[in-house]
């Protein structure tokens, strides 16, 4: 597939959400919705883009004992969510339960590895004492074993994850900044256009077009330089 991008709709009201789907337009199909937006105004949130005819991935992240992941699964899929993920250091009977109810309900799931907020002295903090690529590398394997379709991974790992597990496997990719943006609190980041020939799927771009004063022409620019990779 193509690369695309997923504007993430990390705002605080659907007034706000809907304001920002109405100047983004119809070029973009992929919408994010995450704790900030679902934790306010639930499955609204995700009610105002399927009824916009837009593809939704809800960014929750579930991390809990087997039955109550793949029930999560399935409640993300009843709403009409396309894609969802779960924490890839859940387990493999986590991952394997939250793979089964995605198969089962009808929705795409993928694993986050490590996230791009952290880089190796974050990760020695909580007791990982090896490279975020190693770590990364370790929970995708799991994540793929237990039949999740992809993982959501940094830039950086992009070229692993294609070179491991082959193009199939779907690489959903955060902390996107074109050149010149702020970093914000992302450690791990490449521009759109350097994920692109690195081979991510998605390109998960928030700050960068929702904070930019004409969000359409932010959108429009980066999908020109993703056209051009």
């Amino acid at each position: 597939m193509h690369t695309q991008i997923m504007v993430a709709l990390d705002v605080d009201t659907l007034d706000e959400a809907r304001a920002l789907l109405k100047s983004i337009g119809p070029d973009v199909l992929w919408f994010k919705v995450g704790k900030q937006l679902f934790t306010r105004h639930g499955p609204d949130a995700v009610s105002l883009l399927k009824a916009a005819g837009k593809k939704v991935f809800l960014d929750l992240k579930f991390h809990d004992i087997p039955n109550t992941v793949g029930q999560a699964v399935r409640s993300a899929a009843f709403l009409g969510a396309d894609l969802t993920n779960v924490h890839a250091g859940g387990g493999p009977a986590m991952l394997e339960a939250a793979a089964r109810a995605g198969r089962e309900a009808g929705i795409q799931v993928i694993a986050v590895t490590v996230l791009t907020s952290l880089d190796a002295a974050q990760l020695q903090a909580v007791g990982v004492n090896i490279p975020p690529a190693d770590q990364v590398a370790r929970l995708a394997r799991l994540a793929k074993t237990a039949g999740l379709q992809g993982v959501v991974c940094s830039a950086r790992e992009i070229t692993l994850m294609r070179q491991t597990f082959g193009p199939d496997f779907l690489l959903v990719v955060p902390g996107i900044r074109p050149a010149g943006s702020d970093l914000g609190d992302q450690k791990r980041v490449m521009t759109p256009r350097q994920a692109t020939e690195a081979g991510a799927d998605f390109l998960v771009i928030g700050r960068p077009i929702t904070g930019d004063p004409d969000p359409a022409a932010a959108a429009a620019r980066i999908l020109r330089e993703i056209a051009g990779a």
